[in-house]
């Protein structure tokens, strides 16, 4: 009875998991697996495919023609990162560990109203803040003026040289309540009786923080490294929203989401072309490939894991 018994639990294993393979088949790996094939051709007019190699890779990479958007891209997508990873991430951990401290009165209402603009549609967040930013009808610089700073108000998303910073701060303030109820959650397991001992042991709460609870939630702080660079590097809709397709001014904010967006559809005077789109989406690929790999092979692996 013990083989047939096997048999139907594995039928039941593929039945449960069918459906999921093959909305993951169908809608994520396909796409994937033609979209990488793809940059590997080129079309002519009357749209016969032809194999061209590496000559599109070639023509993003090195051609002046279209390297120099790339590598701008690829260098805005870097900043991008940074800012999240220097804010956002050092802003959630100081956030979660004061919800994790005992007696803080409305911690709940703290709670919640950090993550309620994770919960909002980009598009709505990124008018809001054309709104507020606005330097003709907008509410920041009214808002500086309240606490006597009104001439620090610069039209920062219309600047080269903020536009992109400050679409990261805007990024920021959106997302830091996903790394908050993570490192929260991972606070939340640590056990009390290791808390108790040390203070026992006349630990200090700072004490605590440093050589206790932070060793110990390592794992989930990379984690959230990891998907604040994917998210970051497959970042697109508040760019998009806020500022186009053309991402300006001057293409100071454009990143790969939006470079992609632009060689595969099209915009403007510039004609779409699917294969040095995919050329460019391969590129996005390898990017975010590479550094997740880069970060588990010299970072993850030699982290200490305690048992919680």
């Amino acid at each position: 009875m013990q083989p047939a018994d096997h048999n139907i639990g594995r039928w039941q294993l593929a039945a449960f998991l069918a459906p999921a393979v093959l909305i993951y088949a169908l809608f994520s790996a396909l796409p994937l697996v033609d979209t990488l094939r793809q940059g590997f051709f080129s079309s002519d007019d009357a749209g016969r495919q032809t194999f061209a190699g590496l000559a599109n890779f070639r023509t993003v990479l090195f051609d002046a023609d279209w390297s120099a958007a790339f590598w701008n891209a690829m260098r805005n997508n870097l900043l991008f990162f940074a800012i999240h990873m220097l804010l956002q991430n050092p802003i959630g951990l100081l956030l979660a560990t004061l919800f994790s401290l005992k007696g803080l009165r409305g911690a709940r209402t703290y709670r919640t109203l950090i993550f309620l603009p994770t919960l909002l549609s980009v598009v709505i967040i990124g008018f809001i803040w054309q709104l507020i930013l606005s330097p003709l009808w907008g509410v920041g610089e009214r808002l500086l003026g309240t606490v006597g700073a009104a001439g620090l108000f610069q039209p920062w998303l219309g600047q080269e040289g903020s536009a992109l910073a400050t679409l990261a701060l805007i990024s920021v303030w959106q997302y830091i309540g996903i790394p908050t109820m993570l490192i929260y959650a991972a606070l939340l397991a640590v056990p009390e009786e290791i808390v108790e001992a040390a203070h026992v042991e006349g630990a200090g709460a700072l004490r605590i923080f440093w050589d206790i609870k932070l060793p110990l939630i390592y794992p989930t702080l990379g984690l959230v490294t990891i998907l604040t660079f994917v998210a970051n590097f497959n970042a697109f809709d508040l760019i998009y929203s806020v500022k186009g397709a053309l991402a300006g001014p001057n293409y100071a904010s454009d990143i790969l989401g939006t470079l992609f967006y632009r060689t595969f559809f099209g915009y403007q005077a510039q004609v779409g072309n699917a294969n040095m789109g995919a050329a460019v989406a391969t590129l996005m690929f390898l990017a975010i490939l590479f550094g997740v790999g880069a970060y588990f092979v010299g970072v993850q692996r030699r982290l200490s894991r305690y048992a919680l």
